[in-house]
């Protein structure tokens, strides 16, 4: 009897298992909708996921992610501003080793006219659960564009120096560094001591460089103290007649004031350069001295013999700035120019690590070298070179930047050429499109001139890396054309240390609105 009824029961549940499963495969919407309406709930609908392109490799995109985050999370204050504020520049780091980030913000006071850039301290407050203002204080910069702020070891005993330079509005070069205090610092109702103590504040003419040396490798071990680092200031000898004779005020750390001292002073002869010539570049405009410097600069050692492994392109056309060295290449962004005495000063961005911003002060050596002293925002060893500070000369003739009218070329176009490669057309926002063989090549292009020749680049999309064409560009009126059009020949080169280098390819020429041979 037990058998029976433990097979009956047995039957039982696997027809209700049964049942239930038919109810779930043959009826599943009439079920969902039912449960929808007694729990007054809309039920969640499965999520579909469509596969992205499969060339994009998963780490990138996920280290893109990250260094995007990143990027936005150090952009952004952890304590609000008072209105009106805008911030020009911030870092965020632990100064005090307690494991808990504070941040430094640069930023300006749009309500005050003629506002300098001013600093602000925030931490964490432990009473009040979160991030606080708790110390702010102005700097001598008033262009917010020229802003560079970063930490350094300045005085070699380990402690931390926030170090903030930029411009003035009287075009003068700018350095404030702030040692960070051991002291306790201020309390909610102020007492106690500021957080950070002015050791240096310099302003010039000229530029100003910190003039780091090798330390020991007891200190490199943490067994001893470093050497401080000397500040230089490069300024106009105004005792010399020559516009760019310049004196060197080298200022040391005295640590009885707690503060840097000028030390010494060196007169540095400049090169003897027509007057007119050198006002006409140094005339307060950042547009003519950009001009000048626009195009290929190799790197000269102090003998002035050429590197040809390390260059500097002066992109003007796109707006940006190619550096070159080591066998790898870097680009970065243009973002602004300001005049200086002797040159400019220009602030660029990395355009894959937008974290990286790179500033380069740019003086007048002579009409065909310039003299470059760079600056970086984050503190590390790259890839190009160790150091890209140094003298560097034009690519080619020398005489591009002498002539009081520079060739002006246009740097875009709205016209179509045919030829042996195929249909180019061109758009006056910068873009190009190639139809050959049914397919289509597309990017971005620019004429400009180098010298006395007139080229064109190409930089297709959609291709890892940074492809670039460079094409040298003549002219031609067809004989059966009326003038109002041309033809176009280019012949592929290459832009090295000695100018325009042709690669001995097979010149296209390209004829509008008809067909061409390639010879």
């Amino acid at each position: 009897m037990a058998k029976k009824t433990s097979g009956f029961i047995t039957a039982f549940i696997f027809a209700l298992t049964a049942l239930v499963i038919g109810l779930l495969f043959f009826a599943p919407e009439r079920i969902f909708k039912r449960s929808e309406r007694l729990s007054g709930r809309p039920s969640k609908q499965t999520r579909i996921v469509i596969p992205q392109n499969q060339f994009q490799s998963d780490a990138y995109d996920e280290d893109y992610l990250a260094e995007k985050l990143a990027y936005a999370d150090s952009r952004n204050a952890k304590a609000a501003l008072d209105e009106g504020e805008t911030i020009v520049s911030v870092l965020t780091q632990d100064f005090d080793g307690d494991l808990q980030d504070e941040q430094i913000i640069a930023y300006r006071n749009l309500v005050e006219s003629g506002s300098p850039i001013y600093i602000t301290y925030i931490r964490y407050d432990d009473l009040a659960g979160g991030y606080k203002r708790i110390w702010n204080s102005p700097t001598i910069i008033t262009m917010p564009g020229t802003v560079s702020l970063y930490t350094q070891d300045l005085l070699g005993d380990r402690s931390v120096s926030v170090i903030i330079t930029g411009m003035n509005a009287a075009g003068e070069h700018t350095l404030t560094a702030l040692r960070k205090n051991e002291a306790p610092e201020q309390d909610a109702a102020g007492n106690g001591s500021a957080p950070f103590t002015k050791i240096a504040e310099i302003h010039i003419d000229g530029s100003i460089a910190i003039q780091e040396t090798e330390r020991t490798q007891a200190y490199q071990r943490g067994l001893a103290k470093g050497q401080s680092f000397t500040i230089a200031a490069y300024g106009r000898d105004t005792d010399s007649p020559n516009i760019l004779d310049q004196i060197e005020i080298t200022y040391g750390y005295n640590p009885a004031a707690a503060f840097y001292e000028q030390s010494k002073i060196t007169r540095m002869p400049g090169t003897q350069i027509e007057r007119r010539r050198v006002r006409n570049l140094l005339n307060g405009n950042p547009e003519v001295f950009e001009r000048f410097i626009n195009g290929l600069w190799y790197y000269a050692g102090s003998d002035g013999t050429p590197d040809n492994r390390q260059y500097i392109y002066f992109d003007l056309p796109n707006r940006e700035l190619i550096f070159y060295g080591d066998e790898s290449q870097q680009v970065f962004t243009w973002l602004n120019s300001s005049s200086t005495r002797y040159g400019i000063y220009v602030a660029s961005q990395n355009i894959a690590v937008t974290t990286l911003r790179r500033s380069l002060n740019i003086e007048l050596e002579s009409l065909d070298s310039i003299r470059i002293k760079v600056s970086e925002d984050v503190r590390l060893k790259l890839s190009v070179t160790d150091s890209l500070d140094g003298s560097y000369r034009k690519a080619g003739s020398t005489m591009a930047g002498l002539s009081d009218e520079v060739r002006s070329v246009v740097p875009y176009l709205d016209a179509s050429f045919d030829g042996s490669i195929g249909k180019l057309v061109f758009d006056k926002d910068g873009f190009y499109e190639l139809y050959t063989q049914g397919t289509v090549c597309k990017g971005k292009y620019a004429f400009f001139a180098l010298d006395e020749h007139e080229l064109l680049e190409l930089r297709p999309g959609g291709i890892t890396g940074l492809a670039r064409e460079t094409y040298l560009v003549s002219w031609q009126i067809p004989e059966s054309s009326s003038g109002s059009s041309k033809s176009l020949t280019l012949i592929r080169v290459r832009l090295g240390a000695g100018g325009i280098q042709e690669v001995h390819e097979a010149a296209i020429s390209l004829a509008p609105g008809g067909t061409a041979d390639e010879s």
